[in-house]
């Protein structure tokens, strides 16, 4: 819920607040050093609410690592990108928070890769966050009707990336003398009716490719890696035996007396 509420406030203070009262300056720096400390909290969240375990956060290293590596193979183009079905399938097997941690580790070491550290870094993390948290907590499916509630999911979530990293620059991203850029005059409705046409206008195309690739690859590879995923997570449970071992004492005696 902090995670939810930090990122709206961070996403929607344009509506609210004008740029010149210095906010744009000062929030990316403020913005990157609280989802750090943010992301470490969930996962001592989960680890001691027992969700995560040692074998579990190996789990979590293993696949950002895996997305870093997929990140600059798919640099993008066009919306090809192939880091976030990914992210969606983890977040989907192991829960809300691994999902979210998930996504905004990888984006940032991601970026450390690929010299893609920026203002926008802090807003790439809580986007791809969102993501995977969104991801643990769609209702419950099986077969076929689980790979296209994500295929769907793997969509809708890939517009509204774009939606809100859009909004995360737009109000200084182009002049105020269109009909389609940001007005601090305007109140939020009129501005965000303006956002709308911006974004059909410029990022469209990029917003469809990146929904056409999450389905595509949760469709080819949904039922392997959920298969292979969950079965690291069973492995990954201690369950504790429902009645203790007997000991030697309780035990007959294989001699006679």
């Amino acid at each position: 819920m902090a995670a939810v509420l930090i990122g709206a406030i961070a996403f929607s203070w344009p509506l609210f607040l004008r740029p010149e009262s210095g906010m744009s300056a000062t929030q990316a720096p403020i913005l990157f050093a609280t989802v750090l400390p943010m992301v470490l909290a969930i996962v001592l969240s989960e680890v001691a609410g027992g969700r995560m375990d040692a074998k579990v956060l190996a789990m979590l290293g293993v696949l950002a690592a895996v997305g870093t590596i997929l990140r600059p193979l798919s640099a993008g183009t066009a919306g090809f990108e192939l880091v976030f079905f990914l992210i969606i399938l983890a977040g989907r097997v192991f829960g809300a928070g691994f999902g979210f941690a998930l996504g905004a580790i990888t984006l940032f070491t991601s970026a450390l890769i690929t010299s893609g550290v920026g203002p926008w870094l802090p807003y790439q993390m809580l986007s791809a966050g969102f993501v995977g948290l969104f991801a643990g907590l769609l209702p419950r499916a099986q077969g076929r009707w689980e790979v296209l509630l994500l295929a769907g999911y793997g969509m809708v979530s890939a517009f509204a990336y774009g939606w809100v990293m859009d909004f995360s620059f737009w109000p200084f991203g182009i002049g105020n003398e269109t009909q389609i850029s940001f007005d601090p005059h305007l109140g939020p409705l009129a501005n965000l009716h303006r956002f709308v046409l911006y974004n059909i206008a410029t990022s469209m195309g990029w917003n469809l490719g990146r929904a056409l690739t999450n389905a595509v690859m949760i469709v080819l590879l949904g039922v392997p890696l959920l298969r292979l995923l969950r079965r690291s997570a069973r492995r990954a449970s201690f369950v504790p035996s429902s009645s203790p071992a007997p000991s030697l004492a309780a035990q007959p005696s294989s001699q006679a007396c």
